[in-house]
């Protein structure tokens, strides 16, 4: 289950991550709301997470889906470039977080 949560507060670490770059400085107040909303939650999973899986792998984990797919998110809605080493990077980051998963 911690394996679970884990995933998702990672997933939600990017949701924070996007809203906060579309607050514009905390000014609007949607965004602002999904941020803070998503940082809970994101949080209080790790939190949650870290009680069975040790802290360096949790964070590693949470960090690295998060980063992933606030990238993603970035190539495929904000018009961020995408470029083959982009998505090699990408694929071994995912690779990693996988990895960890199996020597905990």
């Amino acid at each position: 289950m911690a394996w679970v949560v884990l995933v998702v507060s990672g997933m939600f670490e990017a949701v924070w991550a996007i809203a906060l770059g579309k607050t514009e400085g905390f000014s609007k107040l949607a965004p602002t709301i999904v941020f803070a909303a998503g940082l809970i939650v994101s949080m209080a999973g790790l939190a949650y997470a870290m009680k069975d899986i040790s802290t360096g792998t949790a964070y590693a984990v949470w960090v690295g889906i998060g980063a992933s797919l606030t990238v993603i998110y970035g190539m495929a809605v904000d018009g961020d470039s995408i470029s083959w080493a982009k998505i090699l990077l990408l694929t071994l980051l995912v690779g990693c977080v996988v990895g960890l998963k199996f020597v905990e």
